[in-house]
């Protein structure tokens, strides 16, 4: 395929639409709620964890005074409250990447009819994604522009 013919057909133009994610007003509400959440969720956790060591110390350092079966069915107890943790770990986790997933989606649905606009506009022919460019000149990226226009319309999410 000669390049030269397809040029002649209208503008190409290059975007990073991981670099708008991060760096946009509304990317970085995002970013930003995820991290507060994220610490909150390791400070719960951290506690929990705690709790659950000192727990196990304690059943440890009474091994050779409780009797065997009362220490078997503290070592029970104790072998629950971990899976529970480990559950309420796994699960908030899950939960994270969710709402991760879920307003990535959102931010990508406002994101899709600005990019549309802007290409009719400035009659780009197509848009490739930036990681899949090798080289390409600085001139041919979009990115900036369409993160202006998206911090234009939209701010934050509701979270």
């Amino acid at each position: 395929m000669n390049f030269k013919s397809s040029i002649a057909y209208g503008q190409i133009a290059y975007i990073d639409i991981n670099f708008i994610l991060n760096k946009s007003e509304i990317g970085k509400s995002l970013n930003d709620y995820l991290i507060k959440k994220k610490n909150q969720n390791f400070q719960k956790l951290k506690l929990i964890e705690d709790d659950l060591i000192n727990k196990e110390k304690l059943l440890l350092s009474q091994q050779n005074v409780l009797e065997k079966d009362e220490f078997d069915k503290k070592a029970i107890i104790l072998s629950d409250e971990i899976k529970k943790y480990r559950s309420e770990k796994k699960m908030l986790n899950e939960r994270l990447n969710d709402v991760r997933v879920k307003n990535t989606k959102q931010i990508l649905e406002y994101l899709n009819p600005i990019i549309t606009e802007y290409v009719e506009k400035n009659s780009i022919s197509i848009v490739i994604p930036k990681k899949n460019i090798i080289v390409g000149q600085k001139k041919l990226d979009i990115t900036q522009n369409i993160i202006k226009l998206l911090n234009d319309q939209k701010k934050s999410l509701n979270f």
